[in-house]
């Protein structure tokens, strides 16, 4: 147990219909950060979930916009607190590891720490899921910087500053990947630690779909990189105008100097209009790069202004 003086804590609970595992997320979570005050946000469950939570001692809120964007959006626009460690309510993260995020996020100053997800037994994770997750993590460092392993976990401690500078513009699931590229692209200070990661509660269902929240979170992807990398993403459209411009175009000027005859006229104007799109291309994204600079400076600003995690050091005692 990691005993904090002047720090204050607050642990988010998202929920939607888990009332199975709830009663004992909560207690845990209390016995594991004495001192700390946990909040669950029921999502407009169908069963008992909010009573569970409040009979185990949380603060019970309710959001009742449907996605789990709309849920961190409204806690982190509600709650005030120095550190802020978020986590579903589905009992299948280890709570003992909280006191070791906590730490680790006050103790080395950093704006993000990370649960990754290590299952202690067979079939605890659904293959596609395994599979999504390597696939869209490892898409996600490719574009933005190879930080973490595992971008899914809902497992993740976040600093006051994080908090206050996190915009929250995706309304489901997606909100893990808008977190990860959030703390890449303002170069936060983040870390990642290995967590055991069990079953659900027999009766309970995973919220997640593999196929449909996959493609919406390779979506939300997309347009981050359309947002936060505009220069690149408009490059590689470039590119291909250009290359089918070429594919197109290559035979009719071949053609035309070998007889004087444009004979394929409408594939000669095909041609032009590809170039000119790969043209428009090119520019759209030397014109946004610089529109995404300065906004990206304005976050960073506002970042900064959020308070920095070094004050809370020193009212830090670990045994």
């Amino acid at each position: 147990m990691v005993p904090l003086k002047s720090v204050s804590v607050a642990v988010l609970i998202p929920c939607l219909n888990e009332e199975k595992s709830i009663y004992r997320v909560v207690s845990d979570f209390r016995s594991a950060l004495p001192g700390a005050l946990v909040y669950v946000y029921d999502n407009n469950s169908s069963d008992r979930t909010s009573e569970q939570a409040a009979d185990a001692g949380a603060i019970v809120r309710y959001v009742p916009l449907q996605g789990k964007g709309h849920v961190v959006h409204r806690m982190f626009s509600d709650i005030e607190a120095d550190v802020y460690l978020m986590v579903d309510g589905d009992g299948t993260y280890d709570i003992a590891s909280a006191p070791r995020m906590v730490e680790l996020l006050i103790v080395k100053h950093l704006d993000m720490v990370n649960g990754a997800r290590q299952p202690v037994e067979d079939g605890t994770y659904r293959p596609g899921h395994r599979l999504g997750n390597l696939f869209l993590t490892g898409l996600v460092s490719a574009i933005f910087g190879r930080r973490f392993n595992d971008m899914l976990s809902g497992y993740k401690a976040f600093s006051r500053r994080f908090v206050k500078s996190f915009p929250a513009l995706t309304d489901s699931f997606e909100i893990e990947t808008e977190l990860t590229i959030h703390a890449l692209e303002l170069d936060m200070p983040v870390a990642e630690v290995t967590t055991p990661y069990s079953k659900r509660a027999k009766g309970s269902d995973s919220k997640l779909n593999t196929y449909r929240d996959g493609l919406r979170i390779l979506r939300a992807i997309i347009w981050f990189v359309q947002k936060e990398r505009p220069l690149h993403f408009f490059l590689m459209m470039a590119f291909f105008f250009f290359l089918t411009a070429m594919a197109a175009g290559v035979p009719v000027i071949t053609e035309f100097w070998e007889t004087g005859l444009v004979q394929r006229f409408p594939t000669a104007i095909l041609a032009s209009g590809l170039m000119i799109l790969s043209f428009l291309s090119l520019v759209c994204g030397l014109i946004l790069d610089t529109v995404t600079l300065g906004r990206k400076e304005m976050k960073r600003m506002f970042y900064l202004n959020s308070g920095s995690p070094n004050a809370l050091k020193k009212d830090f005692v670990s045994k």
